[in-house]
């Protein structure tokens, strides 16, 4: 037997995992509410003596972690046009594992600035113009950027013709400073893989250290990478599978954290009907979203307002003003659980509504517009309508009785103009160890295949059965 020890330091909970990669096999896993705010190991121990008592006493060949614990990578992203650098950048962070918590678009003003320092990001992101473009607004966003006072590093990955010179003016003020290649270096062509490498980088050798993670680092083998990017790595290695093993094709992902939800696509998203028509920037094959005001319990007042209290009331077969109360009381005790079938439902309401709000702002639109040749469709973002299958993961999700259900209703939820995925079956992520899959892929990526295929494989054959 060869036990690797698997952990994510989660926003709300520590996750472990231990694995046999020798068999393979789970050999066990549990969790602890995450202390970020004291001493993470806290939690850490808590997990690891719950795991000891289930699965007893084992001795890890590696101990592997993945993080977002203290609410992530925190970015603030600058670019020129918003419909193309600024939304390239985006993309690119989400992919990152980053949550982009600002945007700006042109040249900064000094109001621009003034909430930046006061956002004080993890990091940020400097774009602007396609090599041999502009050069102008980059070079005078990195002067105004120079001046604000914090140590916060700054990555540029604009228009190469003005790169040096940015960096050159950057490195004069207080900032760590660091280069990617540009994101968009062409008119709608994509280049997000350099820049995503750098914000990776940046995380593991600054932001674990910001984080509280450096005691935990010691006492690792390594902290790999975000928990976004570990998640993104397992569902585009069961989507895709290995040379040997085959995966199960096109799906999506909903992850339901306490205070983001995030959602995962890994899929073309062309039109599926002819004579619709593609408008923006192209779409990744595999593109996450990340919600930073819709959670299960942080987050909860968000998921009333950007789905409807009065609609998810109405799901749950409760009465609004309880549900406006329990989202109240969750942001000041995150780690409360429910406790009486009223707070099962009331759960429930919050999970249908961050479910389906997430995935309406991931998903592509269809619009008809008018035009002198006559109404075109054209659609907006990625059509996910053909993709059958859609993993679950997040404890809201992973402990509820009907998650089928919950995911039916999410996406009901959706307009007529929706491209949302249709009749897509449930996967639940029961293990919680999604995660630990996408560590564990890096490392041996046909025993994390054959693990989640045991898994989703399983439950996929009990729901045709």
């Amino acid at each position: 037997m060869r036990p690797v020890l698997l952990i994510d330091f989660g926003s709300t909970y520590t996750k472990l995992t231990a694995v046999d990669t020798q068999a393979p096999r789970i050999l066990g896993g549990a969790q602890a509410f995450t202390t970020a705010s004291t001493d993470i190991m806290r939690g850490f121990e808590e997990a690891l003596a719950r795991l000891t008592a289930s699965a007893g006493p084992l001795r890890f060949d590696a101990r592997l972690a993945c993080s977002s614990a203290a609410g992530g990578l925190r970015m603030v992203v600058c670019g020129l046009v918003p419909a193309l650098t600024t939304k390239a950048a985006r993309l690119a962070a989400f992919g990152a594992g980053a949550k982009v918590v600002r945007t700006y678009a042109y040249g900064l003003t000094r109001e621009d600035v003034r909430e930046i320092g006061e956002t004080a990001p993890d990091i940020l992101l400097l774009t602007g113009g396609t090599d041999g473009g502009n050069t102008e607004v980059i070079l005078r966003n990195a002067g105004m950027i120079a001046g604000i006072p914090g140590e916060w590093p700054v990555v540029v990955a604009g228009n190469r013709g003005a790169q040096d010179e940015c960096a050159e003016i950057l490195r004069a003020g207080t900032h760590p400073v660091y280069t990617a290649a540009n994101v968009m270096p062409e008119m709608n062509r994509l280049n997000p893989g350099p820049v995503q490498q750098v914000i990776r980088d940046v995380f593991l050798t600054r932001i674990v250290r910001a984080k509280g993670l450096s005691r935990a680092s010691a006492m690792l083998d390594d902290i790999l990478m975000p928990t976004p990017s570990a998640a993104l790595a397992a569902l585009t290695l069961l989507s895709e599978g290995t040379k040997a093993t085959r995966g199960l094709g096109e799906l999506a992902a909903v992850d339901l954290g306490g205070a983001t939800t995030d959602v995962y696509s890994i899929a073309r998203g062309d039109p599926a009907k002819p004579g619709v028509f593609l408008r923006g920037l192209p779409e990744p094959y595999a593109k996450r979203t990340v919600e930073g005001d819709i959670g299960m319990r942080y987050s909860a007042a968000g998921v009333l307002e950007a789905a409807g209290a009065e609609q998810l009331a109405a799901h749950a077969g409760v009465t609004t003003e309880s549900l406006l109360d329990y989202a109240a009381r969750l942001r000041s005790a995150p780690d409360t659980l429910p406790e009486s079938p009223e707070e099962e439902a009331l759960d429930r309401a919050l999970a249908i509504g961050a479910v389906g709000a997430a995935f309406a702002r991931h998903c592509g639109t269809l619009e008809r517009v008018y035009t002198p040749a006559g109404p075109v469709d054209q659609q907006n973002g990625k059509d996910l309508t053909s993709v059958r299958r859609v993993v679950l993961t997040g404890g809201a999700l992973i402990y509820a009785r009907d998650a089928q259900d919950i995911l039916n209703h999410s996406l009901a939820m959706q307009p007529p103009s929706s491209l949302c995925p249709r009749g897509a079956g449930a996967l639940t992520d029961r293990r919680y160890a999604l995660s630990a899959m996408g560590l564990l892929g890096g490392a041996d990526p046909e025993a994390a295949l054959r693990l989640m295929l045991d898994d989703f494989g399983k439950e996929e054959n009990d729901a045709a059965g």
